[in-house]
């Protein structure tokens, strides 16, 4: 089974991307909606995570941005943070792959944000990084809900820049010349990778 790595920076279209792999048959693991059910009423994370940090607790598990206002507030929160969060992250997908293989799939993509930046990408057999021109990136991020320029920014500065996520990829995904033009270079990986 190949196991192929996406990743790529905020409002490339990594999302847009990962559906396309989706569309075509492909079982897709998504880094971001496991860190949901972790958080998410009855998750593994909620009782640890509240611990640290006492009224992010709610009705339907943690609550988000009581944890980004703690984070803010306490820099080093985060990395505490990380640490409960990592392994049951890793646990669900470690899940996924034990179901895939036993499920005869010839290729999975995992799609993880921060591939790079955690070391993700020792584990799969080859990268995948979705990129766009960084003034399309810009004006993509800031049409988001509750994104301000000083937010993006900051969720920049925690990424590996694009340049070199670029320069390590296995594949590219250009994302700027359209949807079908992205399909098409899903299509030409997925010949590859089969």
């Amino acid at each position: 089974m190949i196991v192929l790595g996406l990743t790529g920076s905020i409002a490339m279209g990594k999302s847009t991307t990962a559906a396309m792999f989706a569309e075509a048959g492909v079982p897709v693991w998504d880094a971001d909606a496991a860190v949901h059910r972790a958080y998410g009423h009855g998750g593994a994370a909620v009782d640890p995570v509240a611990a640290l940090v006492p009224g992010a607790r709610g009705p339907s598990g943690l609550d988000r941005e009581v944890l980004r206002r703690a984070i803010a507030a306490d820099p080093t929160l985060l990395t505490r943070i990380e640490r409960i969060v990592h392994p049951v992250v890793g646990a669900d997908r470690a899940r996924f792959l034990e179901d895939a293989r036993a499920a005869g799939e010839g290729v999975v993509v995992l799609d993880i944000p921060l591939l790079f930046e955690t070391g993700g990408d020792a584990h799969v057999d080859r990268t995948v990084v979705v990129t766009c021109d960084p003034a399309e990136q810009r004006r993509r991020a800031l049409s988001r809900p509750g994104m301000t320029p000083d937010r993006f920014d900051a969720l920049l500065a925690r990424q590996i820049p694009d340049v070199e996520k670029r320069a390590r990829a296995g594949y590219i995904v250009e994302t700027g010349a359209g949807l079908d033009a992205a399909r098409a270079q899903v299509a030409a990986i997925l010949k590859e990778s089969r």
